[in-house]
């Protein structure tokens, strides 16, 4: 067995964007030397998904550990993916993605959703915000889904992060509100009903139109604090993708070995 590793995040025509997903990916310090592919979905000419599997399988990959780079589980985009490289015999919900050409054998892995080091990283964007913790809520407010099934894996995922991120924050509340279903405005008039003064956290790898027009259009004449910081960049990043591999490397041996 020879592994190979593909991290897939979406593409996004900034140039920027895709430097700060790069940037991540080389601060990977594996135990071992394992040939890495960085692609896209869409929108990054040559740098697509299948290229990245072509650019391994010359390499001679034979086992294929694909870290899908999303925030949430709940996002259709990774059900899609999965499906399409074969690691799955059909998609949740239908879908334009055509099957891909893959030799080798694919392992999946997963999503941001509720690690640890997810609600550090939060944490680190938005305490510069912070002057009276104990009578402030922060808001994670992600992107959801309108699609049943998958909006439930949003919700439990940004559930399970807010608690994370109240408990490494110690502020004296956590929520979380998505753009679909839209609660986000309500959300934060609930907490100024409590009292709370509201931190406002995106839940999105990087910035874009969301984070700075949407996010800021829907809580427009509110009261609430905003920096616009998003997870990327952060030095937790690599360490959240090593640690993927490491299960998906053991995973994988321990299938080999059986």
């Amino acid at each position: 067995m020879k592994p190979g590793i593909q991290i897939i995040s979406h593409g996004s025509r900034d140039d920027a964007w895709v430097r700060i997903v790069e940037e991540a990916v080389s601060g990977l310090s594996l135990r071992e030397e394992i040939p890495v592919a960085v692609s896209f979905l869409e929108l990054v000419e040559g740098r697509l998904i299948q290229d990245g599997v072509h650019k391994l399988e010359q390499e001679g990959v034979t086992d294929i550990l694909v870290i899908p780079l999303f925030v949430s589980s709940g996002s259709t985009h990774v059900d899609e993916i999965e499906y399409a490289l074969g690691a799955k015999p059909e998609p949740e919900m239908e879908t334009d993605l055509e099957l891909f050409t893959v030799n080798a054998r694919v392992h999946y892995g997963y999503p941001v959703d509720d690690d640890q080091r997810i609600a550090v990283m939060i944490w680190d964007k938005l305490r510069e915000l912070s002057v009276d913790p104990q009578r402030e809520t922060i808001l994670l407010v992600g992107h959801g889904s309108i699609h049943d099934g998958f909006r439930e894996r949003w919700q439990a995922g940004a559930a399970s992060l807010a608690g994370r991120v109240r408990e490494v924050s110690g502020v004296a509340a956590a929520d979380y509100a998505l753009l679909n279903p839209d609660n986000v405005r309500s959300k934060v008039e609930y907490w100024h009903g409590q009292g709370h003064e509201v931190l406002v956290a995106p839940l999105f790898l990087s910035e874009g139109y969301f984070t700075k027009v949407v996010i800021p259009r829907k809580l427009k004449g509110l009261t609430y604090r905003y920096s616009g910081k998003t997870l990327l960049p952060h030095p937790l990043l690599p360490e959240w993708i090593q640690n993927q591999v490491e299960q998906l490397l053991e995973r994988v041996r321990s299938k080999g070995e059986a």
